[in-house]
């Protein structure tokens, strides 16, 4: 017989399993389109207090991280894994809880040949998949309306990406 905590529990797995997958598609197809649109859609999953280290460059909100994204060359993202969790003690009976998710996969940035040879002035690295790790922590949004039984909304309070290999 399933407890009132039982059944918390069963909800919040439901949520993350659901907020997981609807995020990192909407994330990383967001990072890695047009560098103007990239600039004006990323931003957006953030809030003035998020914080963001990305491979050891520490920025906090939404406007740093636009002025980032626009030094920083194209990218195509291919996620291999991703993992999420509510976390426990965040959510309420009126509050969903907040999620953390950790992501891995390969990255390019720089031109996006599909040539077996690279230009002369293009540096190696830049254009070679690296593996990355990024971890989120998703916050529910309590600014944004949801109605009775609709899906939570959820901005990134925390993330954290380095290159692995």
């Amino acid at each position: 017989m399933a407890t009132q905590n039982s059944a918390v529990i069963k909800s919040d797995v439901e949520i993350s399993n659901r907020g997981a997958d609807t995020f990192v598609r909407l994330f990383y197809n967001a990072h890695d389109s047009s560098p103007q649109q990239r600039r004006e859609t990323v931003p957006k999953f953030y809030r003035p207090n998020s914080t963001i280290n990305w491979n050891g460059t520490t920025l906090t909100g939404a406007d740093a991280l636009a002025g980032f994204l626009a030094r920083m060359p194209l990218s195509k993202h291919d996620v291999q894994s991703y993992d999420c969790h509510a976390i426990p003690g965040s959510g309420s009976a009126t509050r969903p809880p907040s999620l953390l998710i950790t992501v891995s996969g390969l990255v390019t940035h720089g031109p996006q040949s599909t040539a077996n040879t690279l230009p002369t002035s293009v540096k190696v690295f830049d254009a070679a998949p690296r593996v990355f790790s990024q971890t989120f922590v998703l916050v529910p949004d309590e600014s944004a309306s949801t109605g009775q039984g609709a899906e939570p909304k959820y901005y990134v309070g925390a993330d954290s990406l380095r290159f692995v290999g």
